[in-house]
């Protein structure tokens, strides 16, 4: 795989969705956009998680399935990283390498900005993960 050029930044990360949005059921612009504002709804989740402890590990699950769904695996685990504060790192990992949607075959550094394999599991979310 070529190495990837494209640097995504705050001005073009909504071209770079749509360029990578695959919703054939999607009939206009908003559809689009409650989409890619499910990483919102997963940073807020998982904020609330650590203020309070309180885990919605199902709807967390759920909207990282659609997203993966809608834009592909490598689009929503550059938009994903993107997106997300550092400290959420190790539960977004962890619930990617969960549903087996971490990038394969290629170099990650290649595709993706951030350096994911040194990012440590949750293991508290794991062990979520593991009664799911």
């Amino acid at each position: 795989m070529m190495k990837n050029n494209f640097e995504m930044s705050e001005n073009n990360y909504v071209m770079y969705a749509m360029k990578n949005y695959n919703n054939p059921q999607c009939l206009d612009v908003d559809e689009f956009y409650s989409d890619l504002n499910r990483i919102k709804y997963l940073k807020k989740l998982m904020k609330r998680y650590l203020a309070t402890g309180e885990m919605k590990d199902r709807l967390i699950l759920n909207h990282i399935i659609i997203l993966y769904n809608v834009f592909g695996i490598i689009p929503a685990t550059r938009l994903l990283f993107f997106k997300t504060d550092k400290e959420l790192y190790p539960m977004l990992k962890t619930f990617i390498t969960y549903l087996n949607y971490l990038p394969e075959g290629e170099k990650l550094e290649e595709v993706i900005e951030v350096d994911i394999l040194p990012i440590p599991l949750d293991e508290t979310v794991v062990k979520m993960l593991r009664e799911v």
